[in-house]
């Protein structure tokens, strides 16, 4: 009996959480609110300033494109790799933190179109001298961000070194200061922007050559999305980067952060 009324109950909350799901699914086409994740730690893209408030390139682009597509936002803060959990289990509705469009991340999301692109460098003391082959970096350690494309790329390529991963680049930066990793991969924006340019950054600099192999680092970086929202959310997102591409508001907060255009050859 108890058995029986187990799989009664288990059958009645199965149809309460379908027909919850469903509900939300209806009213998903007009997307008034929209709650969007971000990071919060990866500067100047997106970081908490000292009032404790969310700012960054990445925290006003994504006003800027909530208000071409008059949409209520709410920004929710996620560590990097709990963003896609975080989006899949509905608990955001798209994801603007630099996640680079890949193949990989295609076969799980859906993006917009892409709003930037910038390779990837390496960063390390400014004297410090490597050889950048594989085998030429065996028994390096290499920092890198968890859950990145430069974690995979680095972990793929440098088979021989040992790849030490972080929760944040800020992390990584950190441990290169202290010395328990040689050099660190990561976005040439933010290594220069949030590391370089810093007081914490003196003695320090770019190293080796840049990458941007489409395998690994893809066209850019583009909104996140749920698959089932593409059509709709998709395209209001991809109609507002256009838009702010073309009204000049991408340009007034690119010159804002940056020394530099960050839209990249893919990402117009």
């Amino acid at each position: 009996m108890q058995r029986r009324q187990l799989i009664a109950r288990a059958a009645l909350t199965a149809c309460a959480l379908l027909a919850t799901a469903g509900a939300v699914h209806a009213q998903a086409p007009d997307w008034k609110k929209i709650r969007i994740g971000v990071e919060g730690a990866y500067p100047p893209f997106s970081e908490v300033g000292a009032d404790g408030k969310l700012k960054g390139f990445e925290i006003d682009l994504a006003y800027a494109l909530c208000a071409e597509m008059k949409a209520e936002c709410t920004l929710v803060q996620q560590d990097f790799d709990g963003l896609i959990p975080a989006l899949q289990a509905r608990k955001v509705d798209a994801i603007i933190a630099s996640v680079s469009i890949t193949d990989e991340r295609k076969k799980v999301i859906a993006f917009s179109n892409p709003y930037y692109n910038t390779p990837a460098r390496f960063t390390a003391k400014a004297d410090a001298k490597f050889d950048f082959s594989p085998a030429g970096l065996k028994g390096k350690k290499i920092g890198v961000q968890r859950a990145t494309i430069h974690e995979k790329f680095a972990t793929d390529t440098f088979k021989q070194s040992e790849i030490v991963r972080y929760a944040t680049q800020d992390q990584a930066f950190l441990d290169l200061k202290s010395g328990r990793v040689d050099l660190t991969l990561a976005d040439l924006v933010a290594a220069d922007v949030g590391f370089l340019k810093t007081p914490a950054g003196k003695g320090y600099a770019f190293v080796g050559p840049s990458y941007d192999d489409v395998k690994y680092f893809g066209v850019g970086s583009g909104v996140g999305l749920r698959k089932a929202d593409e059509k709709v959310l998709g395209k209001k997102f991809n109609d507002a980067i256009a838009a702010v591409k073309a009204n000049g508001t991408f340009k007034k907060l690119n010159d804002k952060y940056f020394e530099y255009d960050i839209s990249g050859k893919t990402a117009k």
